[in-house]
């Protein structure tokens, strides 16, 4: 008898493992590793928040929601994009599995074979490889050392295949938060070439130094992309929004009837509680971190005070994270190469959101091993 053979899709070949998840997998086989990988809140998730959404469960709220999101839970974004952006009849609305879901309709929906996507360098990994996946071309743009968006960088990568500009601010790996100057210079580089920008906003809530500014603020052909998973330690519950031209997020909507079909029922119920539950006490919880982190890592390693998210992109010894890494997790401390969210490897990210002893000793042995 001839066995079938499995024939995995060309474009399967255009991804590979994650370099985040690689070090997840490591850490599972690690007896009690010092973790400063992962990327999620070491805090809960709201109570009146868990307690909605069990509620919804007791009510039967288990079957399909509509596909663009429920309406309760639609109502609510709306009533905050309105208060925090203006009101606009233009603006469609989805609610989405997680920003990841978001980000997978956005590049479906948006970008063709052959098209190019522009991006700033550092950068979240999936940009990337949903990027190859669709069959786009990848443009990142520098932004070493200071991480700073560089308008006249960004002006000079765009070209007559460019199809979209992604913008992630307060930005993964780096923590870096753009200022409204910088974002209106962005505008006004995609406004002169009629280009949808995709904000990433999922760490909007994370911004220590200077208040957060939405680029769907200072422009308005932008496809602004939030969720709850950052703000309200709802990671599992994968739960998102978009926000954005009508045409484009009615395909987008489309596009969800045919994969996820919705978020979940009872994640968008809590979802509702969630929107407008003060965080304020978490937010300050994490940037006393971020200046631990500061305190202890800055002189010795040349690190750029983050500003907003929960990481640092530390430059490594002798420039090279790689090697840096690999003596770290011997030492029993998970940190992630910066050659996963970059073009270079000369950095490593460190996730602060874990309890304050853990990320103490840990940054005490990255400061032994750099001496």
């Amino acid at each position: 008898m001839t066995r079938p053979s499995h024939s995995i899709a060309e474009r399967m070949s255009r991804l590979d493992a994650s370099g985040i998840r690689k070090v997840f997998d490591l850490a599972a086989k690690m007896k009690n590793p010092i973790n400063l990988s992962i990327g999620q809140p070491d805090f809960d998730v709201p109570e009146q928040v868990k307690e909605e959404a069990i509620d919804a469960i007791r009510r039967g709220e288990n079957k399909y929601t509509q596909t663009q999101g429920s309406s309760a839970l639609l109502d609510a974004v709306a009533r905050k994009c309105g208060e925090e952006l203006g009101s606009s009849d233009d603006r469609g609305y989805l609610i989405t599995s997680g920003v990841s879901g978001g980000l997978v309709l956005a590049m479906l929906t948006l970008v063709n074979p052959g098209d190019e996507v522009v991006f700033t360098d550092p950068y979240f990994v999936m940009y990337a490889h949903l990027t190859n996946l669709v069959g786009g071309k990848c443009v990142p743009v520098d932004t070493y050392p200071d991480f700073r968006p560089d308008a006249g960088k960004i002006a000079d990568a765009i070209t007559d295949r460019t199809r979209l500009l992604i913008i992630n601010s307060p930005a993964n790996p780096t923590g870096a938060v753009y200022s409204r100057t910088e974002l209106e210079q962005i505008a006004e580089v995609a406004e002169k070439h009629d280009l949808l920008v995709v904000s990433d906003e999922i760490y909007n809530d994370f911004c220590y130094d200077e208040p957060f500014v939405s680029m769907a603020s200072v422009y308005d052909n932008t496809l602004l992309l939030r969720g709850f998973s950052k703000s309200y330690a709802m990671t599992g519950w994968r739960l998102g929004w978009a926000t954005g031209p009508r045409p484009v997020v009615e395909q987008m909507t489309m596009l969800q009837q045919y994969s996820f079909v919705c978020a979940p029922s009872m994640a968008q119920a809590g979802g509702v509680r969630a929107i407008g539950t003060d965080v304020s006490e978490h937010v300050a919880d994490y940037q006393r971190k971020r200046d631990i982190v500061q305190d202890m890592l800055g002189e010795a390693f040349g690190l750029i005070k983050p500003a907003g998210a929960f990481y640092a992109f530390v430059p490594a010894p002798g420039g090279e994270a790689t090697p840096f890494v690999e003596k770290a997790i011997a030492s029993n401390v998970l940190i992630i190469p910066g050659g996963v969210f970059s073009e270079r490897d000369t950095h490593f990210r460190i996730s602060y959101a874990t309890d304050d002893n853990q990320l103490r000793k840990g940054l005490e042995i990255l400061a032994g091993l750099a001496s």
